[in-house]
């Protein structure tokens, strides 16, 4: 009876000592959205020209520098670098809905060391990740400004397994609705600042009552379109866009995190960042390579580090002959 009294009270004192552990970890922890930031930037609020197919291959890499706290200081420096690459299609048609273009999206890529919320333990390698698709967007086009609104989800198609040290994906569904606009300075459109809004709103963890909470996220630039000319200087044979880009992130509402009978609810997390963005667009092959580089500032409850974006693009005419 003895012995069976001091198993039950090594268990209890273990149950304990998981449970410390997991309030140590998830009360500092911020669980991360499947918004990737920097895929937007020069002409966010822009729409694609209507009836065009752009099929396109991006590489995303973000290399952590620090970890900080809710006060911003470093507590924390990761050796860790977020890779995630695959293949996409974009369309724009020329049907109209509320005198706008009607055009979709969709990505499928793969990902290693995906970041699952602001602790260092993310590595993982290599995987099929969650999928983009974006059966929405309407774009509008007007003689000083263009404007943009869309509905995309993430559907959690890659891996994911509560305290897995393999997961690719997210482990839930994500919904978000975006808006935005490119403003025109001159009658050329070659002057021109964009913003692009856009908020998530997430579903619950695969196999767990785990939330992960809203999240606002703004992405856009200031930038010069320049038309390089052919010989004879009678039309330009490409197109260069360059300037300086932005993103801001913030949690708008508290992750919910269950522990036990306990809901940890960490403090919320925000960053912003400033680049460079340059784009080329070769008008005879009908093919874009471009370029962006974010560093971040003012991370609270999150890595704070560098973004590289590189997309090479080719677009086909679907007009009708």
């Amino acid at each position: 009876m003895k012995a069976k009294n001091t198993n039950s009270k090594k268990i209890g004192q273990s149950i304990l000592v998981v449970l410390f552990a997991l309030i140590s970890f998830y009360g500092n922890a911020q669980l991360k959205g499947g918004h990737i930031l920097g895929a937007m930037g020069l002409q966010s609020g822009t729409q694609a020209p209507e009836n065009t197919l752009s099929v396109y291959v991006p590489v995303y890499i973000y290399t952590a520098n620090c970890l900080r706290n809710r006060d911003g200081d470093s507590i924390g420096n990761p050796d860790l670098t977020m890779f995630i690459t695959g293949a996409g299609a974009s369309y724009v048609s020329d049907f109209k809905i509320l005198g706008a273009n009607y055009g979709a999206s969709i990505l499928l890529a793969g990902a290693s060391n995906a970041i699952q919320g602001s602790y260092i333990d993310s590595k993982s390698s290599f995987a099929f990740t969650d999928m983009y698709l974006q059966p929405l967007q309407l774009g509008w086009h007007n003689k000083r400004a263009d404007f943009v609104f869309s509905y995309q989800m993430y559907i959690p198609t890659g891996k994911y397994e509560l305290g897995g040290s393999e997961n690719s994906g997210l482990g839930m569904f994500m919904n978000e609705i975006s808006a935005g606009t490119t403003l025109f300075f001159n009658d050329k459109k070659t002057f021109h600042f964009s913003a692009l809004a856009a908020y998530e709103i997430n579903g619950k963890k695969k196999d767990t009552d785990i939330k992960t909470g809203d999240i606002f996220s703004i992405e856009g630039g200031l930038g010069k379109t320049f038309y390089c000319m052919n010989a004879e200087k009678t039309a330009p044979k490409a197109i260069l866009n360059a300037g300086l880009i932005y993103y801001l992130q913030y949690k708008v509402s508290d992750d919910k995190i269950p522990v036990g009978s306990l809901l940890l609810e960490p403090d919320k997390d925000h960053v912003g960042a400033l680049g460079a963005e340059v784009n080329y667009f070769h008008i005879g092959c009908m093919t874009s390579a471009g370029f962006r580089w974010v560093s971040e500032f003012d991370a609270v409850n999150r890595f704070q580090g560098n973004t590289f974006f590189i997309t090479l693009a080719h677009v086909f005419s679907t007009k009708k002959k």
